[in-house]
């Protein structure tokens, strides 16, 4: 195991390089002047040439590659272009209000989905499987706008439960209790019904395996069939498609928080795609793919844990 382990993060770093050089060819090849940008709505060669020497835009490609690789590892991004802001310290700041709402997202998609789907592919072609299923396919159809138009209108406006807006900084119990479920309940809405689907074709798969029915010839219960043999195995690939989803919730809560004025990760990326502001940019790209990464490798550990036969190669 731990040479399996030094072994793919030794694996990390030629990846890495390449996201490097990606996001730096993207930005300072191919994109925008920064400084023309900067320079606001009516710019001057002088003010044009001052600010392409503050942000080293003048000297050699491989210098700013090396000033960039520099950022990348010491995880130093510099300053925001529109606050003055330290990048590291901006997202950091934001990072705990998206986890809020995504992480809240993730674990009870998780644990709603595995539920609901080990329940119907228990009962399997009866009238409440398919029903199930009807259910999940019309819930798919439906756009997260949709969700999000007639919850705010009906929960937060008619009813009054929750508010459609706003968030309470450093005051977790408040936005826990307040501001997020509104959102958690309406992007679970649409998270649920895919996994739940998927996670049912797992389930039902091992369900049809021979050792399943060689554990019922044995007097195995169903409840112990199913936790101990049946979801043990389906396991495996429920993991994977957890894991996957990981990075995705960060683009999940572009939208989620835009709509909601939350200010978090997502918001942040908003207001600097819409600014040109491209060290935070660079930084959310290179701190998803590191997370895309990490994320691969604690899916992998996780099999063999499951499935003892996984071998590493």
């Amino acid at each position: 195991m731990t040479a399996y382990l030094i072994r793919r993060i030794w694996q990390m770093i030629p990846t890495m390089i390449g996201v490097m050089l990606l996001v730096f060819f993207i930005f300072n090849v191919f994109g925008a002047d920064p400084s023309v940008i900067l320079a606001g709505k009516i710019p001057n060669k002088e003010k044009i040439a001052a600010i392409q020497a503050q942000l080293g835009l003048l000297d050699p490609w491989w210098m700013q590659l090396l000033i960039f690789a520099k950022q990348v590892v010491t995880f130093d991004f510099g300053r925001s272009w529109s606050t003055n802001e330290p990048v590291s310290a901006l997202l950091m700041s934001r990072a705990p209000v998206t986890l809020t709402i995504m992480l809240q997202v993730w674990l009870l998609d998780a644990l709603i989905a595995v539920s609901l789907a080990s329940w119907v592919a228990y009962r399997r072609g009866s009238l409440t499987d398919r029903t199930i299923v009807t259910i999940s396919t019309a819930a798919m159809s439906i756009s997260l706008l949709l969700y999000v138009v007639v919850g705010q209108y009906v929960i937060g406006r008619v009813l009054g439960w929750f508010p459609v807006s706003g968030w309470a900084m450093n005051d977790l119990w408040t936005n826990l209790t307040r501001y997020a479920p509104l959102p958690v309940f309406l992007v679970l809405l649409v998270s649920v019904a895919p996994s739940l689907r998927l996670y049912r074709s797992f389930i039902v798969e091992e369900a049809n395996q021979d050792y399943v029915r060689t554990a019922r010839a044995k007097g195995a219960g169903e409840g112990r069939v199913m936790l101990v043999h049946v979801l043990r195995n389906a396991a495996v690939p429920i993991v994977t498609n957890l894991g996957l989803q990981l990075p995705g919730l960060l683009v999940g809560s572009f939208l989620i928080e835009k709509i909601f004025s939350i200010p978090g990760v997502g918001g942040e990326i908003v207001l600097a795609v819409s600014n040109n502001d491209f060290p935070i940019i660079k930084a959310i790209t290179v701190y998803t793919a590191m997370v895309t990464m990490i994320a691969n490798l604690l899916v992998d550990v996780l099999y063999k844990w499951l499935d003892p036969r996984v071998e590493f190669k």
